[in-house]
């Protein structure tokens, strides 16, 4: 088994300065508490889940014999590396507006404590799998549909479609290495089914106490606009279902969606463009 990224497709980290207002605007999304706060808990959860990504996948780098897949190894810890600083920034200003992210952050430390203590090395890798698909398939979400980010501060939406750029580069990389290990389809269904439960209870843990904070988790209106937001006849969510529901068939591959387009369409915004002669 050897890399399935597509041929050429560079992985790389790119260290940049997102400039994060000080203080953060309390509702950078377009005004709006319920679609700020669903973005700042997903947020919360990434420095210490983008640790067990790099983690899961370094326990297995060793048992990798194809070159390219091994590059794009380094270049996958070099994203998430990076990514985890710039939340780690961005938690800081959450701090700092009155939001308890210790918190929020301390039953998924303890979780994954666990997990890497008392669950097999296999198993952590499939749920590395399980998560990068489901931040796959958010990421390619953001990039093509406006609903995601329509109106929300510049610095912040830049931010995050910096992450969902680099989420959809290296998507497929720790499912390859997964491959190489085990390719077990059981331990992969077992682990999209867990992440899932997870991680929509640690991001609605995280929505209802910035809306607590705000004095808005029993303001009806809230929750009416910010769930048809989410599972509306448009929302943003409900068009994930089928591509969630791929990662469940046993030929499924992240590549199978191919989204390569997004990638050169948004290295643009990220990269410095040539001089002109």
């Amino acid at each position: 088994m050897s890399s399935t990224t597509p041929p050429g497709l560079e992985i790389r980290p790119r260290q940049l300065d997102f400039d994060l207002a000080q203080p953060l605007p309390r509702h950078w999304h377009s005004g709006d508490a319920f679609k700020t706060h669903l973005f700042n808990a997903m947020s919360v959860l990434f420095p210490d889940g983008e640790r067990f990504f790099i983690d899961s996948v370094r326990l297995h780098r060793e048992r990798i014999d194809d070159p390219l897949l091994k590059e794009q190894i380094r270049g996958f810890i070099g994203q998430e590396a990076h990514h985890s600083r710039e939340h780690l920034e961005y938690s800081q200003r959450l701090r700092d507006l009155g939001y308890d992210v210790d918190y929020l952050e301390r039953g998924l430390k303890r979780r994954l404590a666990f997990v890497q203590k008392h669950l097999s090395p296999q198993l952590q890798l499939a749920a590395t799998c399980a998560v990068e698909h489901l931040t796959a398939i958010m990421a390619h979400a953001l990039l093509t549909d406006a609903n995601w980010l329509d109106g929300a501060d510049p610095s912040l939406a830049r931010l995050w479609r910096w992450h969902a750029l680099e989420e959809t580069e290296h998507k497929a990389v720790a499912f390859d290495v997964f491959q190489v290990i085990s390719g077990s389809k059981w331990l992969r269904r077992r682990a999209i089914i867990q992440s899932t439960l997870f991680f929509t209870l640690d991001t609605l843990k995280g929505l209802t106490h910035m809306l607590k904070r705000d004095g808005l988790l029993w303001n009806w209106r809230v929750w009416r606009d910010g769930l048809t937001w989410l599972w509306g006849k448009n929302g943003i969510y409900r068009k994930l279902v089928g591509q969630y529901l791929d990662f469940y068939r046993s030929d499924f591959h992240p590549w199978q969606h191919d989204n390569l387009h997004l990638v050169y369409q948004y290295r643009a915004e990220f990269e410095p463009q040539p001089r002109a002669a």
